[in-house]
């Protein structure tokens, strides 16, 4: 029987710590890994016609690569490239029907947004189109941001801790979505602290974009590995039983 912890708010805030120890302990096998991932992403996003869609559905998989990747090293082993396809070499299956529920709910609230600017922000997010300066000043690209961003909120819950259970833990696809989803509303404080700091880190990088695209750049390489291992963190503390590999 799976039985999710509820964690304290600190403990929350504490994932982006854990998440900067696991970086710290294989920083060039951390960076090989971000760049692997953006290379795959861009080439499947090349594909005509469907490689936008195609990187979404490949979310969850990817997700469960980093997490295997923070596994290995929060347990003392080598941080081993191949681990990043874990979610493409053995479950690959349950991986791929979450990735289709991904979509389908990305999907959703990228519509809900249309209403508020009539699909501007869609475009925008899934083929590239950026919108003018007047229309990222309109109240209608304000109200599609605010209503993606709600609408994501169950989706992120729902897919948080969905791709390592139905790996490590042998869940229905849609049963590890529910037990997510759940154990994120068990553990809002947790969350929440962990989101507040979250949002401090990457603050720079996006105040970074006026100084250039190099500072930008390395200051993406330096959070985003931290990031994904803090999910692992996250993860191990509610739900981590130590499933051998």
């Amino acid at each position: 029987m799976i039985q999710p912890r509820i964690v304290s708010a600190r403990q929350g805030a504490g994932w982006l710590a854990a998440g900067w120890r696991l970086f710290r302990a294989a920083p060039f096998g951390w960076l090989a890994a971000i760049v692997t991932y953006w290379f795959a992403m861009s080439l499947v996003s090349l594909v005509p016609l469907a490689g936008g869609a195609a990187a979404i559905v490949l979310v969850p998989a990817f997700s469960l690569g980093f997490m295997s990747l923070a596994r290995a090293v929060a347990r003392g082993g080598p941080l081993e490239l191949a681990r990043l396809f874990d979610g493409f070499r053995h479950h690959w299956r349950s991986q791929a029907i979450l990735g289709l529920a991904y979509f389908i709910a990305f999907g959703a609230v990228l519509l809900a947004s249309s209403l508020a600017d009539g699909g501007v922000l869609a475009r925008w997010i899934l083929v590239g189109e950026r919108p003018s300066p007047e229309a990222l000043e309109a109240e209608g690209m304000l109200g599609a941001a605010a209503l993606a961003a709600a609408g994501y909120l169950p989706v992120m819950a729902a897919f948080w801790f969905a791709p390592p259970l139905a790996a490590w833990h042998a869940l229905a696809p849609a049963k590890a979505l529910f037990f997510s989803f759940f154990a994120c509303l068990m553990n809002w404080r947790a969350l929440l602290a962990y989101g507040a700091l979250a949002a401090a880190v990457t603050l720079p990088l996006a105040l970074s974009l006026g100084f250039g695209a190099p500072l930008f750049v390395a200051l993406l390489m330096l959070v985003l590995p931290v990031l994904f291992a803090s999910f692992y963190a996250s993860y191990d503390d509610v739900f981590g039983y130590h499933q051998p590999e």
